[in-house]
């Protein structure tokens, strides 16, 4: 369950400070965030069929179709739900008509200004916490279990129908299902599946959804592993280790000389440095680095000059790429611990060092392991 309370206090606050009497969430990770609910009918909208809001209490607003079954299967007790005529109106409109002023929202209301849900979804709750462990861990099951089946001839499409398949049977959605045999993982940091074998071996890329939270991870199985692939994927490795321990370092305040805003941007330039380390100074240009996550696949990316703060406990996925090689994990940094959450004790791992970089500590790293076979 969501912890309310905690929503409502940080919504107090905001409220507080931007001298509003209401806040609306009808994007998809919204509505989860703050309800636990989900408000999706069609997956390719970027507005659910609800909207959340609280004002002092809170309120779910949606059509007279959607009502019911919410207020039984998606939503707390504590949440009233208000329902108008399908036909009379729309979300935006209703909210509108309905919510105290002046308010936000996360979509386009009339007359209302736009919230930054991200940052009011960091850092997470008790309770978030535990919810991830459970969505890391199943997670990471479903994707290895299909994994340590694979042949060379397996089709990509094929591969990736079968991740669907075993993440919706433990209740989880696959907004992102990448796989790439040997001939496009190569060529492509996307492999989105097409109709090519596996061939001499595979990355599968999966980003996983459920209750508004995300977890991302990739692994590698080679068949006939290229001579390049351990090397190229110990490189990535180290990359992924350097950008944790800066995370960690950055959250203590610690990363640049003791700074208490250490950003993302600080965590990047460390990435940048340890890609140089590996001997692959450029290769950051060719694909985003990662960044915080939960209540969506990355709640920001590291990138130049990034100002978003780095904050604890939070989900991170570093996913650095090194030319058909690729290293990611979704990790919880917490104030005195740091653990995989995409862990099942039953894949591979192996031992990685951080680059020595200033402020970063070079302890290693249990990263997820190439499987050959």
């Amino acid at each position: 369950m969501v912890d309310l309370d905690a929503r409502t206090e940080r919504l107090d606050a905001y409220l507080d400070d931007r001298g509003l009497e209401a806040v609306w969430f009808a994007k998809p990770n919204g509505f989860a965030w703050l309800t636990g609910g989900d408000n999706v009918v069609d997956d390719d909208a970027d507005v659910g069929v609800a909207a959340a809001g609280y004002d002092g209490a809170l309120r779910v607003i949606t059509d007279n179709v959607e009502a019911e079954r919410l207020a039984a299967e998606e939503l707390p007790d504590a949440v009233a739900v208000e329902s108008f005529p399908w036909y009379a109106d729309s979300l935006a409109g209703a909210v509108a008509e309905r919510s105290p002023a002046p308010a936000a929202a996360d979509f386009d209301v009339p007359r209302f200004e736009r919230v930054d849900g991200s940052r009011l979804r960091q850092p997470l709750t008790d309770d978030d916490v535990e919810r991830y462990r459970e969505l890391g861990r199943e997670a990471a099951a479903a994707v290895e279990t299909v994994c340590r089946n694979l042949e060379p001839e397996d089709p990509e499409y094929e591969v990736a129908a079968g991740i669907d398949i075993a993440l919706a049977s433990r209740d989880v959605d696959t907004p992102v299902v990448l796989v790439g045999g040997a001939e496009r993982a190569r060529r492509f940091r996307h492999y989105t599946p097409s109709d090519a074998t596996l061939g001499d071996y595979a990355l599968v890329s999966v980003t996983a959804e459920r209750a508004g939270l995300y977890a991302s991870l990739t692994r590698t199985v080679a068949f006939d592993a290229p001579d390049w692939l351990e090397a190229r994927h110990r490189a990535a490795a180290r990359v992924e280790a350097t950008a944790l321990a800066a995370t960690e370092a950055a959250a203590d305040g610690s990363l640049t000389d003791g700074d208490a805003s250490d950003t993302a941007g600080d965590v990047f330039d460390a990435i940048r440095e340890a890609y140089d380390a590996v001997g692959f100074a450029d290769e950051w240009r060719e694909h985003h680095q990662g960044g915080a996550a939960g209540f969506a696949g990355r709640e920001w990316f590291a990138a130049p000059g990034s100002d978003e703060p780095v904050r604890r406990p939070m989900g991170y996925a570093w996913n650095p790429t090194v030319q058909g090689a690729k290293s990611e994990d979704t990790h919880l940094v917490a104030p005195d611990f740091t653990e995989t959450l995409t862990k099942t004790g039953q894949w591979p791992t192996h031992e990685v060092e951080p680059v020595d970089v200033e402020g970063v500590s070079t302890e290693p790293r249990e990263l997820s392991a190439p499987v050959i076979r």
